[in-house]
Parts: C-alpha cells; sequence; structure tokens
C-alpha cells in the first residue's frame, strides 16, 4: 500500500470514527448517561475553565455535586483533573463534545499509527477499522468518561515509544514519556497496566544495547516522571498530601487490592475467589458483546496471534502481545470490575449491560490489532488454497463469496450487538427526556430550582444535566432540598422552582412517566396559612386526614365528603391548627423551629382502589415569625407510596383527582 493511499485511509477511518461519536453523543446521550460520573467530569472541566479547583458553595449541605469531597467551606472532585481538562478544551474549541469527537479521531489514528510501526500499513488500516466497529469503542468513546481519553494518551505513548526505538529519535522518546506521564496522572493504574510491557521491553533493550537505548530511555523516563509529579503536587494541593489521591480522601477503602473494599453504603469482601468469578464474567462479556464480531472476532485474534507466534514473534510483536496479559491481570486485583456487573448471579445487570467492561478498554488494541493479522492472514490462506484447487476464475469468484460471507457474519454480530446496546441507552435517553422536558422552555428568569434526590444528598447524581457554573451563579441555580430557607436567604432575589416527578427512579426501565416544575412561593409572618382544595371522585366512600410534625401526629375524619375537599392549616411559631367545618379538628399540633409538616388525605374507595394526597409543607420559624414554602405535592395509590416519587402532574390527572394550594399571610387584625 502506497504511502498515501495509506494516509488517506487514516484519516477517512478517523473522519467515520468522529463522525459515529458525534452522532451517538448528540442524539443517543444528549442529557449524558446512566453513568453519573459524566456530570463530575463535566463540572470539573468548568472548574478548570474558570481557574478553580475547588468550589465553595454558600449553604454547604445543599450543593454538593456526586463524587465531590466535603473538605470544610470547600469541594473538589475525586477524580484526577486530565481527562477533565481535555473536555475542556472542547468547549473553548466549540462545544464540549468536540473533545469526544476528536478523542476518537486520534485514537483511531494513533492505532492505525502503532500497527503500522509492528506490523505493515494494511495491517493498521484493518485494525483501526476493526476498532472503529467495536461496540466498547464506539458507545465509550461517545460519553464524558476517562477510558478513551486515557487511552488515546496510553496509545500516544505506545507510538512515541515504538518510533523512538525504530529511529533512535529522542524527541519522540520525550514525547512518549510525557503521554504516559499524563495518563498515569489520569489513571494511575490503567497507565502502569499498559506501559508494563513497554517497561519489560525497555529493561530488555537496556540489556542487550545499553549505550544506544539508555539515552532514549532516559528521556521517556524523565518526562514520564514528570506526570508523576504533577499528579502528586495535585494530589499535596487538594488533599493536603502528596501520596493521598483525591479518590482516596473521598473513600480510604475505594482502591485496588483485596478484603474490605468500600465506597459510601456500598462494601464487600473483595476476595480472589470473588475477584476471578467477576473478571471471568467480564472478560466473558468483552468477548461475546464488546468487540467487532463477538465470538468470532476473538476466534479471529486468537488466530493472528498464532501466526504472529508461528511467524516467530518479534520483540516489539510481543510488547503488543503482552497487553492481553497485564490488562485482563491487573484488573483482578481491581474491585470496580464487580461493582460494574451489579447482580453477580443476573446477567445483563449493572453498567456493563449499557457501558460495556469499560476499565478493559485497553484490551481493545491488541484485540483489533491480532484481528487484523488473523484476518488477513485466513484471507491469505484461502487465497493460496483456492489457487491451488481452482482454475483462476473459479478462484477468484470464490474467494470473493468466501469474503464477503465472513463480512456479513462478522458485521452481522457486530450490528445486532451494537443494535441492542444503543436500544437499551436509547430507552433511558428517552426517559431522561421526559424528566428534563418542564426545563426546556423555563424558566427564563433568573431561578432557583430545587430538585429531587432520589440517590441521596447530591447534585447531577442523577440529574447529570442540570450541573450550576463553578461559582454557582449562572442563570440558573440548581440546590438540593436540604435547608431551603439558608438556600433561599443565599439567593433572594430569584423566583423559585421545584423539579418533581411521578414514577420509580429507574430510567431503564422507562420511569418516571412524568415530570413537572413547580413554582414556589416563600411567605413570612406572624402566621402563615396554606388552604388546599384536593379532588374526591363521586365513588369514594370516606376521607380521613392525618397531619404529622416532628413531635406529634393526629388523625381527623371528614364529616361530610364532597367532590371539592377544603384543607386549610394556619401556622404560628409554635403550632399548626387544622381549620374547616368538613373536619372533626381537636387540639393544635407542635412544631420545632425546623419542620416539615405532612398532610396525608387518604380517600377510601374500597379495596384496590383507594389513594392519598400528600402534602410536605417546610416551615421554619424565628422568633415571632413563620415562615414557609409550598408545599411538595403526591398523589399516591397508598401511603406507602408517597415519599418523592408520586408528584402530582396536573396534566396526567383526570378531572376529578386535583389539588390546588395557595400560601398566604393571613390578615392579623
Amino acid at each position: 500500500m502506497r504511502r498515501r493511499t495509506w494516509r488517506a485511509a487514516v484519516v477517512a477511518v478517523a473522519l467515520a470514527g468522529a463522525l459515529a461519536v458525534w452522532l451517538l453523543a448528540t442524539r443517543t446521550f444528549p442529557y449524558h448517561s446512566l453513568n453519573h460520573d459524566e456530570g463530575v467530569y463535566l463540572q470539573q472541566a468548568a472548574m478548570l475553565l474558570e481557574g478553580q479547583l475547588f468550589i465553595r458553595p454558600p449553604v454547604e449541605e445543599s450543593f454538593r455535586p456526586w463524587f465531590f469531597v466535603d473538605d470544610g467551606d470547600r469541594l473538589y472532585p475525586k477524580y484526577a483533573p486530565v481527562p477533565a481538562a481535555i473536555f475542556a478544551l472542547g468547549k473553548v474549541a466549540g462545544g464540549y463534545r468536540l473533545a469526544l469527537v476528536g478523542v476518537a479521531a486520534a485514537t483511531l489514528a494513533l492505532v492505525a499509527l502503532i500497527v503500522r510501526e509492528v506490523f505493515d500499513r494494511r495491517t493498521a488500516i484493518v485494525a483501526a477499522v476493526i476498532m472503529l466497529c467495536s461496540p466498547l469503542f464506539v458507545i465509550e468513546s461517545a460519553v464524558f468518561l476517562p477510558y478513551a481519553p486515557t487511552t488515546m494518551l496510553n496509545l500516544a505513548f505506545a507510538y512515541g515509544y515504538l518510533r523512538a526505538d525504530r529511529t533512535g529519535d529522542w524527541r519522540f522518546a520525550g514525547a512518549a514519556g510525557a503521554a504516559i506521564g499524563l495518563a498515569f496522572f489520569a489513571r494511575p493504574y490503567t497507565a502502569v497496566l499498559f506501559a508494563t510491557p513497554f517497561i519489560v521491553h525497555a529493561c530488555w533493550t537496556l540489556v542487550r544495547e545499553p549505550r544506544v537505548a539508555f539515552p532514549r530511555q532516559l528521556a521517556t523516563a524523565a518526562f514520564g516522571l514528570t506526570g508523576v509529579g504533577l499528579a502528586l503536587a495535585y494530589n499535596a494541593t487538594v488533599t493536603g498530601s502528596p501520596l493521598v489521591f483525591p479518590y482516596e480522601a473521598f473513600a480510604p477503602l475505594d482502591g485496588l487490592g483485596f478484603g474490605q473494599r468500600r465506597i459510601l453504603n456500598h462494601e464487600i469482601d473483595y476476595t480472589l475467589e470473588l475477584a476471578l468469578r467477576a473478571n471471568a464474567r467480564v472478560l466473558a462479556q468483552f468477548v461475546t458483546d464488546w468487540i467487532t464480531g463477538g465470538i468470532l472476532g476473538a476466534a479471529v485474534a486468537a488466530v493472528g496471534v498464532g501466526v504472529t507466534i508461528r511467524r516467530g514473534l518479534s520483540p516489539r510483536e510481543a510488547i503488543l502481545a503482552g497487553l492481553l496479559v497485564t490488562v485482563p491481570v491487573g484488573n483482578v486485583y481491581f474491585w470496580g470490575n464487580f461493582n460494574i456487573l451489579g447482580d453477580l448471579e443476573r446477567a445483563g445487570d449493572g453498567l456493563i449491560a449499557t457501558h460495556g467492561p469499560y476499565y478493559h478498554f485497553d484490551l481493545l488494541v491488541p484485540v483489533a490489532t491480532f484481528s487484523a493479522v488473523g484476518a488477513l492472514a485466513l484471507a491469505a490462506g484461502a487465497r493460496r488454497l483456492a489457487d491451488r484447487k481452482l482454475t483462476p476464475e473459479t478462484a477468484r469468484v470464490t474467494l470473493v463469496a468466501a469474503l464477503l460471507v465472513s463480512a456479513l457474519a462478522v458485521g452481522g454480530v457486530t450490528a445486532t450487538t451494537v443494535d441492542e446496546k444503543l436500544d437499551r441507552n436509547a430507552a433511558v435517553t428517552d426517559t431522561y427526556e421526559e424528566v428534563y422536558a418542564p426545563l426546556e422552555d423555563g424558566p427564563s428568569e433568573q431561578a432557583l430550582v430545587f430538585l429531587p434526590t432520589p440517590y441521596g444528598d447530591w447534585l447531577a447524581h442523577p440529574f447529570q444535566a442540570l450541573r450550576n457554573d463553578p461559582d454557582i451563579d449562572g442563570q440558573r441555580v440548581y440546590a438540593l432540598d436540604e435547608q431551603p430557607f439558608a438556600v433561599v436567604d443565599a439567593y433572594p432575589d430569584r423566583s423559585l422552582y421545584r423539579l418533581a416527578y411521578r414514577g420509580a427512579w429507574a430510567p431503564h426501565a422507562s420511569s418516571p412517566q412524568a415530570a413537572r416544575l413547580q413554582p414556589v412561593d416563600h411567605v413570612a409572618g406572624s402566621a402563615v396559612a396554606l388552604n388546599t382544595t384536593v379532588g374526591v371522585p363521586s365513588t369514594a366512600e370516606g376521607v380521613t386526614m392525618t397531619v404529622t410534625t416532628d413531635d406529634d401526629s393526629d388523625t381527623y375524619v371528614a364529616e361530610n365528603v364532597s367532590e371539592e375537599m377544603p384543607v386549610r392549616l394556619t401556622v404560628t411559631p409554635e403550632t399548626v391548627r387544622i381549620h374547616g367545618a368538613a373536619w372533626d379538628s381537636t387540639e393544635p399540633l407542635p412544631i420545632d423551629d425546623r419542620d416539615d409538616i405532612v398532610v396525608d388525605v387518604f380517600v377510601d374507595q374500597g379495596p384496590g382502589s383507594s389513594f392519598s394526597y400528600r402534602l410536605e409543607l417546610p416551615v421554619r420559624t424565628e422568633d415571632e415569625t413563620v415562615r414557609a414554602l409550598t408545599p411538595h405535592v403526591e398523589r399516591c395509590s397508598s401511603i406507602r407510596d408517597c415519599g418523592g416519587e408520586a408528584a402530582y402532574i396536573p396534566d396526567q390527572s383526570t378531572d376529578s383527582l386535583f389539588v390546588r394550594t395557595e400560601l398566604s399571610v393571613p390578615d392579623t387584625n
């Protein structure tokens, strides 16, 4: 293959990969994916663009993003900043997703360059095409996670090292060191596993040709150690110790090794037996679902390894073959491969179902390489066999037919696998679209939006698309409902809203089904009144109401049931009282200085059709003043279903099922 033709082919493959990743990133992942680490990296990228390593929230408990370390009055991400810096470059160029496009194109070009260094140009093009067609490559390259960028840096190191090994050029040796140093800064263990075969080769060259090899290996090592130094300096800046990485500061037992592993509320005893079982499942899925051709592609790669060994494995070829060992074996030592499986006994569970075995992303490189070697060797063998057994014309026809059948078989397996993975992710995106819909067209003014917390007190978990600016003062500010009055005080001039959704939070199962952006009023006075009217179907047999405060609760029975049942509460600095002729009211209930007054209205329609309305009214008393925010409103199939996932959605309710609320300060004259 001529050099000009080869270069054009590399550019074509890189552009095809860039286009595929762009389409996936914008159409399949417009709101990001099920892996909420994307929001961490994008938040960190925005911080870097503003020259910030830390976020200093005005109300600590209400503004902590997912996977950020709480360090007094400041927050910082648990991840190293290199992938985020790469994503930030995309923003500088015009949009964060341009970084994904650039990384994908660069990765494919580097695969071609590396394979050309070790084998030849034709094998290089085939390897790059196989890499492009891998489901793991296209999906993982289309999301804001660190695995594709780190692999790009590893490949830049590999190319620089191999080029320097061939030419003796110190510039490439230094560039290789800088690339692996940045890869170490990004993901230390990933870089070590990738670099290990190269380090073995470097030691071999130093023993064999010390005077020739030493200068370039010294350049690689020096620049590589510079990257290590940057990582340690960053650690010292954010954690206070060069040897304590941010992820250790977040969760000291979330790291390498066997034994007790823990992050947040997730804890296991990661034994060697469990590690081997988990990694065997991960590798099985890698081979069957996430490489080009699935098990057929794996067989071709095995042929490629055999052919390479039979021809006489060169030291440079042994480097790529070594990755087939160091990446899977090294990953046994990391419990993350257990975590991505979800339920170990259930196939298709966990993040591996939608994102693949992303800790093994580097393994795509040797698999694609030896698949290319195997495919070309099989094609050459088939051609020789046809030439011996058939006439020239028949041989050509037979060979073309065989190649077409093989390509269709491999392509069919790959297309089916990719389609299945994309469908899973597209279903998640469809659900996200429903949840984010209320925010698409508003509010247009400066707003403060309280977000629900299906996974606990974290921002961007799961709402990755709703992130604050690094100074937490953008057009929209997103906050948790923790200390809502302190948040309101920090942003006194903003319109207030609350995002709520209906249905359990399970995007992979098309739930929630709907969401609303509820306007929130903030009132204050010597007393506060909540006037509510709820809809009651004509088939109702009775209505009861339970009012609960932090200190007490009471239940009231409606004396007369009507299709519009009024509920009125009056809150003073010490008590809450129920009003209305329909209710058999008793003594007022005491409230605390900070309280959430919960009103449950149970509508009895007989077994199987009864339901409840729930209103949760946040109140706070300061001296002789009562403050309140518009209540959370839910409509639940039973009281047990209430609690944040049964929001009342006016557009989704029938005419007889409704809730109208008005929050006011009563006239005390």
